[in-house]
């Protein structure tokens, strides 16, 4: 009797669960996958489900959107620094218009910083004299000797009058502790962190991840890209644990669409609305490039950065290179670089030859096949580690920022990333990502994997979705 019992209450539980993955998933590998988890695995898949399955960021974010304040809208940068392009990328530019709300903006300066011992002391530098604002965001926020001045430069500004946010994830700067944020708010300076609670039942958002690195000073300066604060991205780490980076520093219109980025961040973590000149300033023509912020996440903002990789590989004629940390991107992407491959576009992957995640290294290799059966080229890069997230279509177009190419980064995280479409600045990153290809990756190396390791992979594989 209590067996039946057991049975009939995971049935009913296990059928309203399927009712609401079929109402919600729209991947339909993702609806299959989770009905066969909650009706395989008595009550224990439900939960699961209700931990990792339920998107609960959406009906606040388009709250949100309704209420938004007219001067954190995207049509506040659409003013005379709005740009059209020509030739073979003009679709490109259209399209992206249309699904991000923004415009294309010319007249911006973009500038190139290598790894932590170039970038800190400049990011520090503009901290340190930051007259206005300073609105800093960042995933990974360790207290180390780096994290420590940079809570000593925002503590300083916060002291000498600057209006100082700083925005921490509520995983990646440390679930059970940060520090970093506890410091900072023990001398006054306002820091939130981002979907972060102690609460079992708010474990859900573990997979929505405010994944952007953003800092903009004064409304005028602003830098974005992969680096995170923390001693790994300096010279003072063992080689074995370094991390390599990019990351740049940006003067002109477009800064003005990365505070809108943060501050709508901002108000989504706390609600405090960011407005007025000490935010958002009047800005001036810095340069020649033509940049545009391109927003992805779990809310309102749903795969558009995938949306313009997609679209870029299909408009490619000659080239396309990729330089990525984890390398997992999905059917749609793995199914577009493959058809650029085989109608003779050369298309090139650069990955880490061991990451600092090993999982999804060996996701990875059971994952990668289909594009070496098209004649992509895959390349491994060697030590240190390199985290930069890159992509250049025709030495013509670049995209850069925070997103990595794989299902958490593309379809769960936060992410923000800057479409350039100024050649001179495509071809430095193309030579960068060119300078990183050290061993070739071939159908040999994975086949003389030993057979444990090709089922360990292969097992690794199916939680990609999830790595």
């Amino acid at each position: 009797m209590l067996l039946n019992g057991a049975l009939i209450s995971h049935s009913a539980v296990a059928t309203l669960a399927a009712g609401h993955i079929l109402l919600t998933k729209r991947d339909t590998s993702a609806a299959i996958g989770w009905i066969g988890t909650v009706f395989v695995i008595p009550f224990f898949g439900v939960c699961l489900y209700l931990l990792f399955g339920i998107n609960r960021v959406h009906r606040l974010a388009r709250k949100l959107v309704r209420d938004r304040n007219p001067q954190e809208s995207g049509a506040g940068a659409a003013t005379r620094w709005s740009r059209t392009v020509t030739g073979a990328f003009r679709p490109l530019s259209r399209m992206v218009g249309r699904i991000t709300g923004r415009s294309l903006l010319g007249g911006n300066h973009l500038e190139i910083l290598i790894d932590g011992d170039n970038a800190y002391p400049v990011i520090l530098e503009a901290i340190r004299q930051a007259q206005h604002s300073v609105m800093l965001s960042s995933y990974i926020f360790r207290y180390d000797q780096t994290g420590k001045t940079f809570v000593s430069a925002l503590t300083e500004a916060h002291q000498r009058g600057v209006a100082v946010r700083v925005l921490l994830d509520g995983v990646g700067a440390g679930y059970f502790a940060c520090r970093a944020a506890k410091t900072l708010r023990n001398v006054g300076v306002p820091c939130e962190r981002f979907l972060h609670s102690m609460l079992p039942w708010r474990m859900p958002f573990i997979n929505l991840r405010n994944h952007r690195k953003i800092l903009v000073v004064d409304g005028a300066t602003g830098f974005i890209g992969g680096l995170n604060i923390g001693d790994e991205n300096c010279n003072v780490t063992a080689l074995r644990k370094r991390v390599g980076d990019m990351h740049f520093r940006v003067r002109g219109p477009v800064v003005r669409q990365l505070a809108e980025a943060f501050a709508w961040d901002w108000s989504f973590a706390c609600g405090e609305e960011l407005a007025g000149e000490i935010w958002f300033p009047p800005l001036a023509e810095e340069g020649e490039e033509l940049l545009r912020v391109v927003t992805a996440g779990p809310d309102t903002d749903l795969e558009k950065i995938e949306y313009t990789a997609l679209q870029a590989i299909t408009l490619a004629r000659h080239s396309v290179r990729l330089m990525t940390p984890y390398f997992l991107p999905g059917t749609r992407l793995q199914a577009e670089l493959a058809l650029a491959a085989l109608r003779g576009v050369q298309v090139d992957v650069v990955i880490p030859g061991r990451s600092n995640h090993r999982v999804m290294d060996w996701a990875c290799r059971a994952d990668i096949h289909p594009l070496l059966d098209a004649g992509c080229r895959v390349w491994l890069s060697g030590p240190p580690f390199n985290h930069a997230k890159l992509m250049v279509v025709d030495r013509e177009w670049a995209f850069v920022g925070s997103s990595n190419l794989d299902a958490r980064s593309l379809r769960l995280n936060f992410e923000i990333n800057v479409e350039s479409y100024r050649a001179a600045f495509a071809e430095q990153i193309d030579d960068f990502i060119d300078s990183h290809r050290k061993g070739r990756l071939t159908h040999h190396d994975l086949d003389e994997r030993f057979l444990v390791v090709k089922l360990r992979d292969a097992a690794m594989r199916l939680f990609s979705p999830y790595l």
